[in-house]
C-alpha cells in the first residue's frame, strides 16, 4: 500500500465555503451565523471522485491521510468561537469523506486555534476527532495570527497541554500554518515554508522532546529549509552545547516528501534518514500544474521517490511502513474502515 500522509480537502462542496463566508460576515456584523447547509453525499462524492480519487488511481497511490484545506483554516479570522464552529464543520466533512471512501481516506483534524488564545481551547475538538470520528492525527498551526507570529514559540510551556494530549492519544501533529494575512508572505511559496523552518528551529532550541519523549511531529513540505541547511542547524545546535541533531531531534521529528522536483527529493533522502521520511504529495494542493520539463504534474511525488537510489525495503518504509509506525492509530483504524466498507 502507498500511503500519502498529506492531503487536504480542496474539493469541498461550494456550499461549505459559502457558509464560511456567511459565518465571517455575521461575526463582523455582530449577528448570528446562518444554519449550516444540508450537503448531500452526492455533492461530496463528486468533488472527491473527480479530484483526489481520480489522481490516486492515475498515480498508483491507495490511501490519503486527509485533513481540511489548510489555507482555509483561517485561524486569524473571527474569534475563538468562530474558529471552533468552523473547525467542527470542516472535521465533520472530512469524516463524511472517510465514511464514503473508507479504503481511500483516513482523517486528520483541523484544530480550533486562535491567536493569543490558550491552546487548551483546541483539546476538546482533538479528542472528539480521535476518539469519536476515528482520526489519526491533527494539523498544528504554530502561527494562528497568519504571518504576524503573535503567539509564543513552540518551545514555550503554554503549548505543553496539546503535547500531553497528543502523547496520551498516540497521534502525531503535522505542523501547518494557514493563509498569510501579512502581504510580505506569499501563502504557499513563503508562509508555509517559513512555518516549517521556524517550527523546527523553535523545537531545536527547546526541551520539548526531553519532556515528551514519545511526541511525534511531522514537518511537511520536505521540511522547508531544514534539509538544505542541515549543516547550519547542526552547527547551531553544537554551538549551543546541544546533542547532535540525530539524537536531539530525529527520534521525534519526521519529514514528508512534498518536494516537487527530483533533485530536492534526492537531497531529502541523502540528508534525512529513511526512517524519518513519509511519502506525501499534498495533492490537490499548492502546485497543480504540469512540469514542462517532464510532462508530469509537479506534485506527482511518487515518481521522484521511485527514482531514488534506495533499496526496495527503504522505499517500502517511505511509502507505507513509516506512516503506520508514526500514526499509532492508523493500522487499527484502517482495519475498522475496511471491515465496514
Amino acid at each position: 500500500m502507498i500511503i500519502d500522509c498529506h492531503g487536504h480537502h480542496t474539493t469541498a462542496p461550494a456550499a461549505h465555503q459559502a457558509w464560511r463566508e456567511a459565518q465571517l460576515e455575521a461575526f463582523r456584523s455582530g449577528t448570528a451565523p446562518p444554519p449550516y447547509p444540508t450537503i448531500g453525499d452526492d455533492e461530496i462524492r463528486a468533488g472527491i471522485v473527480n479530484g483526489q480519487l481520480k489522481m490516486q488511481r492515475e498515480r498508483g497511490t491507495e490511501l490519503t491521510i486527509f485533513s481540511p484545506r489548510a489555507s482555509a483554516m483561517g485561524h486569524h479570522l473571527g474569534d475563538a468561537a468562530v474558529s471552533e464552529a468552523w473547525a467542527v464543520r470542516c472535521n465533520d466533512l472530512i469524516h463524511r469523506v472517510c465514511t464514503l471512501f473508507p479504503r481511500n481516506f483516513v482523517g486528520v483534524a483541523q484544530l480550533p486555534q486562535t491567536a493569543c488564545v490558550p491552546i487548551t481551547q483546541a483539546i476538546g475538538e482533538l479528542e472528539r476527532c480521535v476518539l469519536q470520528l476515528g482520526f489519526v492525527g491533527c494539523n498544528l498551526n504554530p502561527d494562528p495570527s497568519g504571518g504576524h507570529w503573535k503567539d509564543k514559540p513552540l518551545s514555550d510551556r503554554c503549548w505543553y497541554p496539546i503535547y500531553e494530549k497528543l502523547v496520551e492519544l498516540d497521534v502525531p501533529a503535522m505542523i501547518h500554518v494557514s493563509t498569510a494575512c501579512n502581504p510580505a508572505f506569499h501563502t504557499t511559496g513563503a508562509h508555509y515554508l517559513n512555518g516549517d523552518t521556524t517550527a523546527f528551529m523553535q523545537l531545536l532550541t527547546s526541551k520539548v522532546f526531553q519532556d515528551f519523549p514519545a511526541l511525534k511531529i511531522i514537518i511537511p513540505h520536505g521540511g522547508g529549509a531544514v534539509p538544505f541547511h542541515w549543516g547550519r542547524f547542526r552547527g547551531l545546535a553544537l554551538d549551543m552545547k546541544l546533542p547532535e541533531l540525530r539524537e536531539h531531534m530525529l527520534h521525534n521529528i519526521f519529514f514528508d516528501t512534498c518536494v516537487y522536483h527530483l533533485p530536492g527529493q534526492e537531497l531529502l533522502a541523502k540528508v534525512i534518514p529513511v526512517d524519518n521520511i513519509l511519502f506525501a504529495s499534498e495533492m490537490i494542493g499548492a502546485v497543480r500544474g504540469i512540469d514542462p520539463d517532464t510532462g508530469h504534474h509537479f506534485d506527482d511525488t511518487r515518481r521522484y521517490v521511485e527514482q531514488l537510489p534506495l533499496s526496495a525495503v527503504d522505499k517500502a518504509k517511505i511509502f507505507e511502513g513509516n506512516a503506520r509506525r508514526i500514526y499509532g492509530r492508523l493500522s487499527a483504524q484502517l482495519d475498522r474502515q475496511f471491515s465496514a466498507a
